[in-house]
């Protein structure tokens, strides 16, 4: 079995969000809704994982992150996607505070 660890980034009154990390590899982020009855995720894989370890990862998820919650849960919902991230933008990189000295974009602000 895997070592799956994951970092909060962020968390509101109805939704967290994570990094996925497998023995100190980022492997993906997962996006997780809490609705009335239903919680909702987006899991986002990083590198081509088969449907067993995605399966694998998913029932870690489901106990080590929705079932520990207080939220009533009646189903659990996973939209899964493959692929890479090409960056996270802030309100810095949409002002131009990420140009370097020659006055060109250094691209993707990465927090």
């Amino acid at each position: 079995m895997a070592d799956y660890r994951f970092e909060r980034q962020c968390r509101t009154a109805y939704s967290e969000q994570f990094i996925v990390r497998e023995n100190d590899q980022r492997v993906g982020r997962v996006d997780l809704h809490y609705g009335p009855s239903v919680v909702y995720a987006t899991l986002a894989v990083e590198e081509k994982l088969t449907e067993a370890e995605i399966m694998e990862l998913l029932n870690v998820i489901d106990d080590d992150l929705v079932s520990s919650t207080d939220m009533p849960r009646d189903d659990f919902v996973v939209a899964v996607i493959q692929g890479r991230e090409v960056g996270v933008y802030s309100d810095d990189y949409f002002e131009g505070e990420e140009e370097d000295d020659d006055g060109e974009d250094e691209g993707p602000a990465r927090r």
